[in-house]
């Protein structure tokens, strides 16, 4: 069975997740929630690669898609679109999705004390959300349909991690009803993007550099997966490539003690201990010890399987998927691969890159 062992070099323990290759030059892409951190990212890395026949940015902010215009814009870019749209209005995303070939679904309330306290509008974005992508999706004849999930979808404790695993259940489930002709389904899983909006990693910075005398920390025992968005784009286009339809992808990324990051950002900052928020978890899971036993393990990530689908199980096989052991899962905490403070630094100046 493939192990990965910690490094102590970046170029030894980041991965590209650059293989295999999507080829996106003449293809119609749409993001949903594409004026966010990843969809900003995803942009720049489309334009630098590829000529797509239109790439299209589908979101209810005007302000953000003005903004996000203002640096990609139709001129320069011939191919940007910009839809205002609502991933709850069936009508508009059926319309965006003429002729579009890949559908990425980054729409999604994210933020879980929100979430817990307007449930119905968390429900109405990301499960009836994702319900109204797969019927667009299907109706238009789209060929794959991405959507991004979070480690807060396994074994979740709050609204937000709920509404996502039902949202992944919607997108897995749509691979049986498309048909055979229907697009391809998939689901990418990560957990902490290194600097993207709401990541605790510019809350520290910000902190830092208005003169804080300290650093809160919920708890000294939390840990984190850390990816960079470079990794989270790679990885979906990779993932698109060798989808074979109803999967979720989880990458194989390091992890790190949250204690310890604050330490590298700030070494001589002293650390304020203000207690776990409701519906934090102390460490992540990104495959639970159930879905562990429907899972592939490849090099560089983990192919989560619809149980009920042995023969694409077969398949799987058949390209190299190895089944993981019983009593599997992949924590935070328990990871073998973690994060040291080189590493990091590391990490976070890729992250600079393009930003």
């Amino acid at each position: 069975m493939p192990q990965t062992q910690a490094q102590t070099h970046l170029d030894a323990s980041y991965r590209d997740f650059l293989t295999p290759a999507l080829d996106l030059n003449d293809k119609t892409i749409l993001i949903t929630g594409g004026t966010g951190s990843f969809g900003k990212h995803f942009v720049r890395t489309v334009i630098e690669r590829f000529t797509p026949q239109k790439l299209i940015i589908f979101s209810r902010d005007e302000l953000k898609q003005y903004e996000m215009a203002q640096i990609f814009s139709p001129e320069q870019y011939p191919f940007m679109r910009y839809f205002i749209g609502d991933v709850r209005d069936e009508d508009r995303l059926d319309m965006a999705m003429r002729g579009v070939d890949i559908v990425i679904h980054a729409a999604a309330l994210k933020h879980v004390p929100i979430a817990e306290y307007n449930p119905f509008e968390c429900i109405k974005t990301n499960v009836m959300g994702a319900e109204n992508v797969v019927r667009a999706a299907i109706k238009r004849g789209v060929k794959h349909v991405c959507a991004l999930s979070t480690d807060k979808a396994a074994n979740p404790i709050n609204l937000y991690g709920a509404s996502k695993l039902a949202s992944d259940k919607i997108i897995t489930a749509a691979q049986n009803m498309g048909g055979v002709d229907g697009p391809t389904f998939s689901v990418v899983r990560y957990g902490n993007v290194v600097g993207s909006r709401g990541s605790v990693v510019p809350f520290f910075k910000k902190m830092i550099a208005e003169g804080a005398d300290h650093l809160p920390i919920t708890d000294a025992r939390m840990t984190r997966f850390w990816i960079t968005l470079t990794q989270g784009v790679n990885f979906v286009l990779s993932s698109i490539a060798m989808a074979k339809g109803g999967e979720i992808f989880v990458p194989k990324i390091p992890s790190m003690h949250t204690v310890d990051l604050a330490k590298t950002l700030a070494p001589n900052l002293p650390h304020k201990i203000i207690g776990i928020r409701p519906g934090e978890k102390l460490h992540e899971v990104m495959i639970t010890t159930d879905d562990a036993r429907s899972t592939q393990e490849l090099a560089d990530r983990y192919v989560i399987l619809p149980s009920n689908r042995v023969n694409l199980a077969r398949r799987w096989h058949e390209a190299g998927g190895q089944d993981l052991a019983d009593g599997f899962s992949y924590c935070s905490d328990s990871n073998p691969e973690k994060l040291n403070t080189a590493q990091l630094q590391a990490l976070l100046e890729e992250s600079q890159k393009g930003a």
